[in-house]
């Protein structure tokens, strides 16, 4: 129950960001910046729920492996967006590193969660 606030920020921010892949470049600035603050947000909000279900919980591996894979995926996301959005870079890389962070971030956080929630019950 208690990742349903960032899941719906997640689904926020995809929806920003597929819009703003739709408007094309440059960017605009009010939802390119709703869109990075919502990712922001929902990183910071899924980071504070989930060290407060670890704090004195027997965690298995693969929970501390998906986590790992959760963090570089949303370093690779705020970093490919940041540099895409400058736009003096070479876009497509960055757009194809974007979109791979983006495909791995769902199912790695997902099965995270599975099992998180499944070895506290």
């Amino acid at each position: 129950m208690k990742f349903i606030m960032p899941g719906i920020l997640l689904v926020f921010t995809l929806a920003f960001g597929f819009w703003l892949s739709r408007l094309g470049k440059p960017y605009n600035g009010l939802l390119f910046n709703v869109h990075k603050l919502a990712a922001l947000g929902t990183v910071i909000l899924a980071a504070f729920q989930t060290c407060n279900l670890l704090k004195g919980a027997s965690v298995p591996w693969v929970v501390i492996a998906l986590a790992a894979i959760c963090v570089v995926c949303s370093m690779a996301l705020f970093a490919t967006g940041a540099f895409m959005s400058i736009g003096n870079l070479p876009h497509v890389p960055l757009l194809t590193i974007h979109k791979i962070a983006l495909t791995v971030l769902p199912f790695a956080l997902t099965g995270m969660v599975y099992f998180l929630v499944r070895s506290i019950r």
